[in-house]
C-alpha cells in the first residue's frame, strides 16, 4: 500500500513545523510500504509557506502546493488527491487539533477490516480526551444523528476532519464541496455507495477555540446542515 497523506493548511504558522515533525515519527504498519505528504497552502497571509518549504527542503516525500488564491479546505484536499500518488489518501487536518499518531491505527482498521473508508470519531469511548466545546457537540450530534436516520446507518461524528478513503472509493464520488462542507458530502455520498465499507475509529482531539486561530465559525454549522439538505434529502450528485 502507498500512503498519500493530505495536509490543507491556511495560516497556522504555530503548529505546520510541530506537525510535520509528529508525522516523521509516527511509525506505520508494515503494510504501508510508501508514503508521501502533501501539503496544499490555501494563500495562507502568514511565514506557514516558509517555515513548510526549509521544512521539505531535503525530502524527497514531501510535496508543497500553492494555491493562488483562498479556495477553501475542500477544494485544497481536491487539489492535494489530484496530485496524489498513493492508493490510501489520509486526510490531516494542520491545527494539530487531530494527531497523526492515531493513522497508524486507521490504516490497521482499514486493512484488517477490508474496507475502503475509516472515519475518525471524536466521540467513540476509549480514548481520554480534554474537554470541548459542549454547544458544538450538540450541533455536531444532531448532524450526525440526522445524517445516520437519513442514510440508515449508525455514525458518531461525521465532522470529524480525520477522514481515511481508499482511492478506488474515492474516484466513484462526484465531489464538489470547496470548504468546509466536504466532510459532509464525503461521507454522505461514500454511504450511498456502499454502507458497510465505512468504519470508525476512536481518535484524540485537542480542540481549540476561535481565540486559537480555529477557522471553523458558527455560520459553518449553517452552511453545514444546507449541506446535508442537499446530499442527503435531495441526493444531489
Amino acid at each position: 500500500m502507498k500512503l498519500s497523506i493530505i495536509i490543507p493548511l491556511y495560516n497556522e504558522k504555530e503548529f505546520i513545523q510541530k506537525l510535520l515533525l509528529e508525522i516523521d515519527k509516527v511509525t506505520f504498519p508494515d503494510f504501508v510500504e510508501k508514503k508521501e505528504v502533501i501539503i496544499v497552502d490555501d494563500a495562507s497571509e502568514d511565514n506557514s509557506v516558509k517555515i513548510v518549504e526549509e521544512y521539505i527542503s531535503d525530502k524527497k516525500n514531501y510535496i508543497l502546493i500553492k494555491n493562488k488564491k483562498n479556495s477553501g479546505k475542500g477544494a485544497s484536499v481536491k487539489k492535494g488527491i489530484q496530485k496524489a500518488s498513493g492508493d490510501v489518501f489520509m486526510i490531516q487536518d494542520a491545527d494539530m487539533e487531530l494527531t497523526p499518531k492515531d493513522i497508524p491505527r486507521m490504516l490497521s482498521a482499514m486493512n484488517d477490516l477490508n474496507v475502503e473508508f475509516i472515519n475518525g470519531s471524536r466521540y467513540l469511548h476509549g480514548i481520554i480526551r480534554p474537554l470541548s466545546s459542549y454547544k458544538r457537540y450538540v450541533i455536531n450530534r444532531l448532524f450526525t444523528f440526522t445524517t445516520s436516520i437519513l442514510l440508515n446507518v449508525k455514525l458518531t461524528d461525521m465532522a470529524c476532519g480525520h477522514k481515511l478513503i481508499h482511492r478506488n472509493l474515492y474516484e466513484k464520488l462526484n465531489l464538489n464541496e470547496k470548504r468546509f462542507g466536504f466532510e459532509a458530502e464525503l461521507i454522505i455520498k461514500a454511504l450511498r455507495v456502499k454502507k458497510n465499507n465505512i468504519a470508525e475509529v476512536p481518535v484524540q482531539y485537542f480542540p481549540r477555540n476561535l481565540g486559537e486561530g480555529k477557522k471553523f465559525k458558527n455560520i459553518d454549522a449553517l452552511k453545514i446542515l444546507w449541506i446535508i439538505f442537499i446530499y442527503g434529502i435531495l441526493k444531489k450528485a
